[in-house]
């Protein structure tokens, strides 16, 4: 039985975007994890924000694929407060839906891993936003020392998340005499 993992990504992308993705996919079920996205794997039928937390709670772990989404060429950032600052370089932003997603799997307790792309910061992006490592959004060709760590970090996941429904059970059982 493979481990059901909620995964916030965007449904449109790029070519490279989704070749990154497609790449996760892969060592996502080579580690026994089973992806579900909303739009993807799953069709909502209510809210999409109440298909999000119905999904989610269904799920051991989470993935947050920080891809961009909208590029803002120029702007300005908290205008008219006293941190307003214009903005002069492009910059990449990911779905809003990634930082509600992020949320609610924290909310429930759900662990994360958090991937993004160059340049993709803010929220669930920012360092020390939470206790979550941001690791950086894998693209092809991929060296086989990276491949050997992404595996890695999927390796992990799927063994935390095996052991800990093993203890649920093992509880309910318990529960159960």
């Amino acid at each position: 039985m493979r481990i059901p993992v909620f995964v916030s990504c965007p449904t449109s992308l790029n070519a490279r975007q989704e070749s990154s993705r497609k790449m996760i996919l892969r060592e996502l079920e080579r580690a026994n994890l089973e992806p579900r996205a909303l739009g993807r794997s799953d069709y909502p039928t209510e809210a999409p924000l109440r298909e999000v937390l119905l999904l989610a709670r269904h799920c051991s772990g989470g993935i947050i694929l920080g891809f961009e989404q909208i590029l803002l060429e120029k702007g300005f950032a908290k205008r008219e407060t006293p941190e307003s600052r214009i903005i002069k370089s492009p910059t990449p932003l990911p779905t809003p839906w990634n930082h509600l997603e992020a949320g609610v799997l924290f909310s429930l307790g759900i662990p994360i891993l958090v991937f993004r792309e160059d340049g993709i910061a803010g929220g669930i992006f920012d360092l020390g936003a939470s206790d979550v490592f941001i690791n950086r959004m894998p693209q092809a060709p991929i060296s086989s020392a990276n491949k050997k760590a992404l595996a890695g970090v999927f390796q992990k996941m799927a063994s935390k998340r095996k052991n800990s429904l093993l203890q649920v059970r093992k509880e309910t059982r318990d529960s159960n005499k």
